[in-house]
């Protein structure tokens, strides 16, 4: 931390400062070292390095709110010969140091005029509101063989407005500009954010610190590609000559849920489903004996491919499931059938090479892909290339991509992402609902939600802002859902008559697998589409005291028959759900989350949150294993934890102290 002692009192407005203007920078106190670089008003941050040996980020620091800026760092800034002070945050990298948090979202005037607004929002019904056909017709939006209908939501065309004011406050255009240009937005991991580099076609340019990052992507993709299809024709075969019809991919987390969410979806498409003919593909995630169990049963080690997704090769569920899959292939096949039959995601060479897989057979992705936000990755189209091939999943890139274009260029009100994202700050921040349903009438989603989970509450279940200033508002939602109409014969009843939960309505116009029968009303398809169509109704309008009377209700049922309605929903309608299609609906929600991330002032891109008990499980190990081998008594922890591990200890006495090889049997 260094300030100067410049006298200007008058730093220049940040619109004074022309963008992509070579300017140069000094730190004052010594040493005095010089930076060039361009800079870019608004733009931060910007990473210079110092005799090429100390890391810096500058952040500007233009605030509504003066007072926000103690204490400044004051930098020198020199342009034709003219000296000016300009307030900024120097923060050593990759462990900033906090100097001068930006204003808080919650003290912008949109903020406070949002929150306003609520009063008369609530004075007001869903019912009133879509008489309005006018508000009805400017609150649906296409694009690309989607519709989105966002009617039933409890805002007006003012409340829009004011939430398009709220998104420039929070430099919302900005920061999507920031993001897609590479720079270090996941600022506690000095990282960038580049997952639409993954999906970008070959002659896209996107950077990462000044370099093109999309031949790189594609050079994994083409090597992918080359392996999988060696896989596919059967010149790559296994240990014993039979080709490998089979893959296992083990991962955890984001490794797991995006692709799963995918593979689920495209098993009944007709294209993809023809291409995987005669292939099967599982995925191996949790730590716990019978999901390798189930994972490993029915399948003959000599067909069988594992794939291994760890960046490091260090996770320590990813690992042990690895190694458990390695045993049960070598006990049948040997040792030396390992590089045959495993091949790993990962960008530790070193430690691949250890365990026994070629380091040839290594596919990288990079830092600036979180895990969360890695399907378009080799995480997940390894996996997938594997099983539907190329030309399948491509589309799937293609249809993100697609979206990502949109996200990037289209004005904001009528972008798809940042409309839901403004819509869920509305939700969760003004109007207090603290959950959101994923309601998709398409049984090959029944994986969507438990991926967006992740997407969601990893990313803004955060309590700081992106300075590390707690934060004196709610962020995040609390996300769950169930493929249509299973949902309504589950959860839907507290939906409708218990607390009020926004939803999103996801339906398709044509199925995957359309079943017609003689006789019927109505066909299948259509039997599903009824309740879509049906339920974002129900839960807006309710069923009023005067309409039961009016329906002859015993007085005395009256009270357990009457919806309030007013509950608010979003309509997402697909032309299809192909490859293309299943690709947009990811980026949509990507990117909504993103939206919401940026409009709270957060880091949507990292997840401290998941270290804190992975490191309180490795003292439990240790304990673990002293008990197991040593006999030694549980100490170290609080009363109850003590009593519970006891407990475990002494009734499990069965298991040997130093146990020869078991796998499960099913």
């Amino acid at each position: 931390r260094r300030e100067s002692s410049l006298n200007n009192e008058n730093p220049p407005p940040p619109h004074s400062l022309p963008p992509y203007v070579p300017h140069r920078l000094f730190v004052k106190q010594p040493p005095s070292l010089p930076i060039s670089s361009r800079l870019e008003p608004h733009a931060s941050p910007i990473t210079f390095f110092l005799n090429s040996q100390l890391p810096f980020e500058i952040e500007s620091r233009f605030s509504p709110l003066p007072n926000r800026l103690i204490p400044p760092a004051v930098l020198q800034y020199e342009r034709n010969e003219r000296l000016r002070s300009i307030p900024l945050v120097a923060r050593a990298s990759p462990s900033p140091v906090q100097m001068a948090p930006t204003a808080l979202i919650c003290d912008t005037q949109p903020w406070k005029d949002l929150k306003a607004h609520v009063e008369e929002i609530k004075k007001t019904h869903l019912r009133e509101l879509l008489t309005d056909t006018e508000r009805c017709k400017q609150m649906l939006l296409e694009f690309d063989g989607i519709t989105l209908d966002y009617s039933r939501q409890q805002a007006t065309l003012g409340t829009l407005n004011k939430l398009q004011k709220l998104a420039e406050a929070a430099h919302l255009k900005d920061k999507i500009e920031r993001m897609f240009n590479g720079e270090h937005i996941n600022s506690t991991e000095n990282r960038s954010v580049l997952h639409v580099a993954l999906r970008a076609p070959r002659d896209a340019v996107v950077k990462s610190d000044g370099k093109n990052v999309v031949p790189d992507v594609w050079k994994v993709l083409d090597q992918i590609k080359d392996f999988s299809d060696k896989v596919r024709n059967g010149s790559w075969v296994g240990a014993t000559g039979k080709p490998l019809t089979n893959v296992i991919s083990v991962g955890i987390g984001g490794s797991f849920l995006g692709p799963l969410f995918v593979h689920t979806a495209l098993q009944t498409d007709p294209e993809a489903s023809k291409q995987a003919k005669g292939r099967q593909l599982r995925f191996l995630a949790n730590v716990d004996p019978i999901d390798v169990a189930r994972n490993i049963t029915g399948l003959n080690p000599e067909t069988t491919l594992v794939v291994v997704v760890s960046k490091t090769f260090t996770t320590a569920e990813t690992m042990l499931n690895a190694r458990t899959l390695r045993t049960w292939i070598s006990k049948e096949l040997g040792p030396s059938a390992v590089a045959k039959h495993m091949v790993a995601v990962s960008t530790n060479l070193m430690l691949v090479e250890k365990f026994g897989i070629d380091p040839k057979n290594a596919f990288a992705f990079w830092d600036w892909v979180g895990g969360r936000y890695s399907v378009c990755s080799a995480v997940g189209v390894m996996p997938l290339f594997l099983q539907y091939g190329f030309s399948v999943v491509e589309k799937f890139l293609n249809g993100a991509w697609s979206v990502d274009k949109h996200f990037s260029s289209a004005p904001f009100e009528k972008n798809l992402p940042v409309l839901l994202g403004l819509l869920s700050v509305w939700n969760v921040s003004f109007l207090g609902y603290p959950a959101r349903a994923i309601l998709p009438y398409s049984q090959a989603l029944e994986k969507f939600a438990p991926h967006i989970q992740q997407v969601s509450m990893e990313s803004n279940g955060k309590g700081v802002s992106i300075d590390g200033v707690p934060l004196p508002l709610e962020t995040g939602e609390i996300d769950f859902g169930e493929p249509g109409t299973n949902g309504q014969h589950s959860f839907y009843q507290l939906i409708h008559q218990g607390r009020v939960i926004p939803c999103d309505f996801i339906g398709v116009i044509k199925s995957q697998q359309p079943v017609y029968l003689e006789g019927e009303i109505v066909n299948n398809h259509d039997e599903l589409m009824s309740n879509f169509f049906a339920q974002p109704d129900a839960l807006a309008y309710g069923k009023t005291h005067e309409q039961l009377l009016k329906e002859n209700v015993p007085d005395h049922l009256i009270p357990h028959k009457t919806f309030t309605g007013n509950r608010p929903s979003i309509s997402l309608l697909l032309s299809s759900l192909d490859a293309y299609k299943i690709g947009q609906l990811l980026a949509i929600y990507e990117h909504r989350v993103a939206v919401q991330g940026f409009i709270w002032g957060i880091n949507s891109f990292d997840q401290w949150g998941v270290e804190l008990g992975k490191s309180l499980a490795t003292q439990v190990r240790k304990q673990l294993h002293a008990s197991r081998t040593k006999k030694a008594p549980v100490q170290g922890f609080n009363s109850s934890t003590t009593t519970l591990l006891n407990k475990y200890l002494q009734e499990s006495l069965d298991v040997p102290a130093t146990p020869s090889t078991l796998l499960p049997k099913v």
